[in-house]
């Protein structure tokens, strides 16, 4: 497994902008699917964006065109660029490994978890 620890979240105002970092150590990032999911207070988890392959995504509906996936992998460390921040952005975001290569969307394809990083979007 890789270990994965997020940075970068805090408060902002509908509008504003932040970008969560995901360092990850015991294993390059080259090779793997990366992705963020977020959670809010009383629902589940969700996909949010996956990278993999150096030039493949695929993000949700719900922050395609606002939110932007990159990865440095000399740095081994995945970014997750949020801009046009709303309200409904609040929760805690988690930054997932994938041991193949390829992305999906669903919780129980990655198996290495951060501890989260919490977004908080005022209106």
């Amino acid at each position: 497994q890789v270990q994965l620890v997020e940075s970068g979240g805090g408060l902002v105002q509908a509008g504003g902008s932040l970008r969560l970092s995901c360092a990850a150590s015991g294993r390059s990032i080259s090779s793997l699917a990366m992705g963020w999911f977020r959670q809010a207070p009383g629902k589940d988890r969700e996909f949010v964006v996956t990278s993999w392959g150096g030039t493949n995504t695929l993000y949700a509906d719900s922050v395609r065109g606002r939110f932007t996936i990159s990865r440095d992998n000399a740095k081994n460390t995945v970014y997750l660029q949020m801009n046009s921040l709303k309200p409904e952005d609040t929760a805690l975001y988690y930054c997932a490994a994938r041991p193949y290569g390829v992305g999906v969307r669903v919780v129980g394809g990655y198996d290495s978890w951060g501890q989260g990083t919490q977004v908080t979007v005022s209106s």
